[in-house]
């Protein structure tokens, strides 16, 4: 394994970004493959509303996650002072090394250095290794902004307030 690092993704590898992200999700089953949901997934970040990293080994992307800072239709920022952290997806082949962690840590970093004071995210309850991690790295449970974007899916929140 070479040396992985995190980086902003560049305009021409955000279709190959799209790409990770709904392979990823559909093979977990998390979504499934004809949703609604799959172009908005594919999409984030892609008009350049939002900060979008890529954790690359090599010349690979192995992962990827995404800064929305507020607006207006965030789904779960309430204030310009929240950003959120958006489809963190880890490529199947890439988990268990250590690269959701380490897109984590890079969020955070950043949301820190472009000033949000509070990060939020939405998970699906199946997804407690992710949870987990989230506990592990600070994040509390905000039950009170859980919600459902469709009937039949119910998303748990996590915030971590920033110095």
């Amino acid at each position: 394994m070479t040396r992985m690092l995190v980086r902003d993704a560049h305009i021409h590898e955000m279709p190959s970004v799209g790409d990770l992200r709904v392979t990823t999700y559909v093979g977990q089953g998390l979504l499934a493959g004809d949703s609604d949901y799959v172009p908005t997934l594919h999409a984030i970040g892609a008009s350049g509303d939002g900060t979008v990293l890529v954790a690359v080994d090599g010349d690979e992307i192995v992962g990827t996650a995404t800064l929305m800072p507020f607006r207006e239709s965030s789904e779960i920022a309430l204030s310009a002072e929240e950003t959120e952290i958006r489809a963190l997806a880890v490529a199947p082949a890439a988990q268990g090394r250590g690269v959701g962690r380490l897109l984590l840590r890079a969020v955070v970093d950043r949301a820190a250095r472009d000033g949000a004071r509070h990060l939020v995210l939405s998970t699906q309850p199946d997804m407690v290794a992710a949870q987990r991690m989230y506990a592990s790295e600070g994040f509390a449970r905000l039950p009170e902004r859980d919600w459902s974007p469709v009937p039949g899916l119910g998303l748990l929140c996590f915030g971590l307030r920033l110095s």
